[in-house]
């Protein structure tokens, strides 16, 4: 079973913050700084840099300790999973990876009917990029993600089968956007930038460094609605906001997937297997 100090040194290296760890255990500071300081003695060595802009940093060494960690974290929760179902019911804790999007239109639908079947289950769900969410699976800081393409070596079951479209002004009667012509003009979520680089023929790449970056999805349409530019997004996403603007097919076409990630489907634990087979149903329904 982890230490105590172990625990700390998994809370301060999901958080970057001392401050933000002591807050969520609710303990002091100092009592955060001396669980570190004692691992760190225990081991013989340094965990963390201390950095200003980013916070608390893992060394090259408190890396690879992380990594065991997290996987000692993960052999615990199955223990207790197992020791659970031995006793006729589910419980432990379930963590999930997911870009905002299927967060949204995914995970919130399942989410509800999945903590009244299981209530002594804790669901713990983490965002981000699809590149920031499969380095979560690759890192075990998770069970499994929900996300988009690409999935890297990682095992992957497709759920739903997305494309890229492009978003113009109402009053637009463009039929078909080129990409490669609009890019001075193109605006784009981090996450939709991702998809593109990654789907776009070697061929074909094309220079968006004039292009307009911006967070979320919901930027894109905003920015696209107030006359900004064009947009080029995904039509999963774009199917989950209200708005008024003008879809249209781009060139080159660009088709991606979203699927359940891990780094074996087979072997997840069964408060894990639980979320995944409700998440497939869902997409079921929806295609």
């Amino acid at each position: 079973m982890l230490t105590h100090n172990l625990r700390i040194f998994l809370e301060v290296a999901n958080r970057q913050s001392i401050t933000e760890t002591a807050n969520a255990r609710y303990i002091s500071q100092p009592a955060v700084s001396k669980a570190i300081q004692s691992l760190e003695k225990e081991l013989s060595l340094k965990l963390f840099h201390r950095d200003k802009k980013s916070g608390m940093i893992p060394t090259e060494a408190g890396k690879k300790i992380l990594l065991l960690a997290r996987q000692m974290e993960d052999l615990e929760n199955r223990i207790y999973q197992t020791a659970f179902r031995e006793n006729n019911f589910i419980g432990g804790k379930l963590r999930i990876a997911s870009v905002p999007v299927t967060t949204t239109v995914l995970l919130s639908k399942v989410l509800r009917q999945y903590r009244e079947a299981y209530p002594y289950v804790t669901v713990e769900i983490k965002e981000g990029s699809p590149l920031v969410v499969r380095k979560m699976v690759e890192e075990h800081a998770v069970d499994f993600a929900v996300t988009y393409a690409p999935f890297g070596n990682l095992d992957a079951e497709i759920l739903i089968r997305d494309e890229m479209v492009g978003i113009l002004p109402p009053d637009s009667d463009t039929e078909i956007m080129e990409i490669g012509k609009e890019t001075e003009h193109m605006i784009l979520c981090r996450a939709g930038m991702e998809t593109v680089m990654e789907r776009l023929p070697s061929e074909q790449r094309i220079d968006f460094s004039r292009s307009l970056l911006v967070q979320n999805a919901e930027t894109v349409v905003r920015m696209v609605d107030e006359g900004n530019g064009v947009g080029l997004i995904s039509k999963f996403t774009l199917s989950s906001m209200s708005h008024h603007l003008r879809i249209c097919q781009i060139q080159p076409t660009l088709d991606t997937q979203i699927g359940l990630l891990a780094y074996d489907l087979a072997d997840l634990t069964p408060v894990a297997q639980e979320f995944a087979r409700m998440m497939r149903e869902l997409c079921a329904e929806m295609m």
